[in-house]
């Protein structure tokens, strides 16, 4: 793994309570008192390896680390209990904290990652100096809902879960497929989804397709398990597996906004993320909208879910209950900001842990 490290991170093997964790770590310029500790939580398809850039970039003062989840990265696969939602996630996240004896940090979480954060607040408020959202998952999880407020199209979660992957695209994970021959390669997945800008990450192109390889695919972990449905588009979330666990009836985190300790939360974002999107290009309802699939009963059955939206009126009743939070959307970034912006992004993170 050494080749994939960035120069001034190191990797750690730290053994828990739950799985074996493997932890990026860029220690602080002096590391018997660093300024703050910055935990790093990692998206779907992706690893600990997409975080170096911003890890080398936050102040020398500060330690970083960045935690690779349960069958992602060079962690431990584990089985994804989805009817606990995020939660085997973010009991894995506390773990190492409690393994490396973090009492308190600021943690950042990006797109999947922005949802075990939440659930980590949820659980242990009092051991959260901050939260970055960046990217996050809608708090009333990935498809499936409508509104403000969350409401759930169907009982059942019809087209959320693992059974809305793309066979070729899991095929070619678990190949480990490294070309750009098919939309569903994982490089052409990455340079149309991922981020606004790929010519901007040439150099690490490469790193950033490697990361996403890392994912391990299983009915237990990517994506998990799917079950029929009456429901358009004929199936539904299963109780197994990643894409299961931000299924509406195994993921609801807006109870964020009655914690009795509210730490502050940066929400960052981009204006082309096609990934966490109020049209996006991943919620199956918005596509059959557009006709890409065929057959969509219509937006009084099977609407499309405004994920920003929702993610919004969350934060503003978090505001409104005595909490604190800052919006930076970020007009030339897509679904990878810390990518695409990262100027902007980890100056705006560093004046957030500063704070």
């Amino acid at each position: 793994m050494t080749d994939t490290l960035f120069d001034g991170i190191i990797a750690h093997r730290v053994e828990t309570s739950r799985y074996t964790a493997n932890v990026l770590e860029r220690p602080a310029a002096d590391p018997a008192m660093p300024t703050a500790t910055v935990v790093l939580v990692h998206g779907n398809v992706s690893s600990s390896l997409f975080y170096q850039p911003t890890m080398c970039a936050l102040p020398a003062g500060a330690r970083a680390l960045a935690i690779d989840l349960r069958g992602f990265g060079d962690s431990e696969t584990k089985p994804v209990d989805a009817t606990r939602g995020l939660r085997d996630f973010a009991d894995d996240v506390r773990a190492v904290l409690d393994a490396l004896e973090l009492d308190t940090v600021h943690l950042v979480g990006w797109s999947m990652g922005g949802g075990v954060v939440m659930q980590v607040a949820l659980d242990a408020p009092e051991r959260i100096l901050s939260l970055t959202l960046e990217s996050p998952v809608s708090p009333y999880g990935f498809g499936g809902t409508h509104g403000a407020d969350g409401m759930r199209n169907d009982a059942d979660g019809a087209g959320t879960g693992g059974g809305g992957a793309n066979p070729d695209f899991v095929a070619r994970l678990q190949a480990g497929d490294t070309t750009d021959e098919a939309q569903t390669s994982p490089r052409t997945v990455y340079r149309t989804s991922y981020v606004a800008r790929p010519e901007l990450q040439s150099a690490q192109e490469d790193l950033w397709v490697a990361s996403m390889l890392t994912t391990k695919v299983g009915p237990d972990n990517y994506p998990g398990d799917g079950v029929a449905s009456e429901n358009w588009p004929g199936f539904a979330a299963g109780t197994h597996g990643v894409l299961n666990t931000m299924a509406p009836q195994h993921l609801d985190l807006s109870g964020i906004v009655d914690l009795a300790v509210k730490p502050p939360i940066l929400w960052i974002h981009g204006d082309k993320d096609v990934i966490v999107s109020d049209t996006s290009f991943f919620d199956l309802n918005h596509l059959g909208a557009l006709g890409v699939i065929p057959g969509w009963p219509g937006d009084g059955v099977a609407p499309a879910q405004p994920m920003v939206t929702q993610t919004r009126a969350v934060l503003e009743h978090y505001a409104a209950n005595g909490g604190a939070y800052r919006e930076v959307m970020l007009p030339e970034a897509g679904h990878s900001p810390h990518l695409d912006e990262a100027e902007v992004f980890d100056r705006e993170l560093a004046a957030h842990i500063g704070a």
